[in-house]
């Protein structure tokens, strides 16, 4: 016999104690959602089931008591620490669903700058754990654009990425050992060594499971020497995309690393580069690292540009200025979310993966159809980021005013129309439907698509580590 919202309380409380578990009307709804429903909830909207709480762990041994509780009443979990997710993985759509946060488990237990590695729980924020670095000389070297407000525990469970992906790579690259709890209070941790060959690699079960089978408590990332004193930037337009792709292809295949090369379309590049762009392609990087490294890589990219009549150099101020405004915090977030209720112009963004071959027509043909198929477009553009020796990523940037609807069909009339072209085009090609924000609950449509035969694979791990689907019911795994 399922439990009620009350008794559900009831047995919290018990756990954890009255004042971790929150039951505030509010708060319980602003926790039924996340940043994919942003324009429901900015109009008081909320179209998902209520959870019953909203408990807030201390210790790990408190989140595997919670876990087995919900594992033994088959009461939906899903887990959060930042709350920066933005494809709907922390909607709650189970009714009495219970949200287990983690952002109190905010300790650093270790920087071990011998080891180069550094340890803590799943709450620290990343802005907390890259300013202690660096004033010690070092860096995670992972920068997403959410770093202000982002936590490390949710930054594993979605396999984030960040601006300077192509010298230090995903957060999957980085991550050296880990602790996760299991839906039937199973504590295992992961061990911190380099590298191994005993059997599977064992990381990745958990790594990007975005909370759909277990919750992350603890996590040791590597860490790098900072040495922005030798930092070298370089901006160029160019005329098409086409180019853009080439000149990304070339830096790679060649064995060059910056730590940044974003290319970016017109419209893309317009908005954040209107100083110079003039209706043209933008391709920058960033050389880092010791100073003769940085040094030849900045002289190599120049060379390989050069090639291209195309391209133009653009003086490295401005380029500077983006670099110092890439992340957003708290009064970004209030900013954006005032002006999308004043002007009910909206702005989101869908990222796919593809190799070098192929890229390029994905983005053509995803820009072509967006234009042609949905209403009320004001931006239809995208940029880059992400690049490797076989391929890059391609970061669909869109914005449409909301036009003759109810603030809850804005999902319907826009938002998903969009991402169903750009997702089935992508896969129909041949490329991945997300590079780095994760499916959570909007992609799944597609996720047997994404894997074909390997889904065996996937749907297994779910079958296997959480039987009883408690864990973030429809991220991922279909519901």
């Amino acid at each position: 016999m399922a439990l009620t919202r009350e008794n559900i309380v009831e047995g919290l409380e018990e756990i954890v104690g009255q004042e971790q578990v929150i039951t505030d009307e509010a708060v319980l709804r602003e926790s039924s959602v996340d940043r994919f429903r942003r324009f429901e909830e900015l109009h008081g909207v909320f179209t998902q089931p209520i959870p019953a709480a909203v408990v807030y762990v201390h210790t790990t041994e408190e989140t595997a008591a919670v876990l087995k509780f919900a594992n033994d009443n088959m009461i939906n979990i899903v887990p959060r620490t930042g709350h920066t997710a933005t494809e709907g993985g922390l909607e709650t759509i189970a009714e009495n669903s219970v949200v287990v946060d983690g952002s109190a488990m905010n300790k650093i237990i270790k920087i071990d700058t011998y080891n180069m590695q550094a340890t803590c729980q799943c709450g620290t924020p990343l802005q907390v754990l890259e300013d202690q670095l660096r004033e010690k000389g070092f860096t995670t070297g992972h920068s997403p654009q959410s770093k202000p407000l982002a936590q490390m525990g949710g930054l594993v469970a979605t396999r984030s990425i960040g601006q300077f992906s192509t010298l230090y790579g995903g957060i999957e690259d980085m991550v050296v050992g880990l602790e996760a709890v299991f839906p039937n209070g199973k504590i295992t941790k992961i061990k911190n060594v380099p590298r191994r060959a005993a059997g599977p690699d064992i990381r990745h079960v958990v790594i990007g499971n975005e909370g759909a089978l277990c919750f992350i408590t603890e996590v040791t990332v590597k860490i790098y020497k900072y040495m922005p004193e030798n930092n070298i930037l370089l901006g160029y337009t160019l005329d098409n995309m086409k180019t853009g792709f080439e000149i990304l292809r070339e830096v790679m295949v060649n064995g060059y690393k910056p730590s940044v090369a974003r290319l970016y379309d017109p419209e893309d590049g317009a908005y954040h580069f209107s100083h110079f762009a003039d209706g043209k392609c933008v391709i920058i990087f960033m050389a880092e690292g010791p100073e003769k490294i940085s040094a030849a890589t900045a002289e190599a990219i120049e060379a390989i540009v050069a090639k291209y009549d195309e391209c133009q150099k653009v003086d490295t101020r401005y380029i500077q200025t983006w670099f110092d405004h890439l992340n957003w915090d708290a009064s970004n977030v209030a900013e954006e979310r005032a002006e999308i209720v004043e002007t009910k112009n909206i702005g989101n963004t869908t990222e796919i993966s593809a190799n070098w071959d192929i890229i390029n027509s994905i983005y053509e043909t995803c820009v072509e159809r967006i234009r042609n198929e949905i209403p009320d477009m004001t931006l239809v553009g995208g940029h880059s980021s992400h690049s490797y020796i076989n391929g890059t990523n391609l970061y669909f940037v869109h914005y449409y005013n909301v036009v003759d609807c109810k603030p809850e069909e804005e999902i319907t009339k826009y938002h998903r129309p969009i991402k169903k072209i750009i997702v089935e085009e992508t896969i129909k090609a041949g490329g991945s439907m997300c590079h780095h924000h994760g499916v959570g609950k909007h992609r799944t449509d597609w996720i047997r698509d994404e894997y074909d035969t390997s889904y065996y694979i996937l749907e297994t791990l779910k079958k296997s580590f959480d039987p009883k689907g408690i864990m973030n019911r429809g991220t991922i795994f279909p519901a």
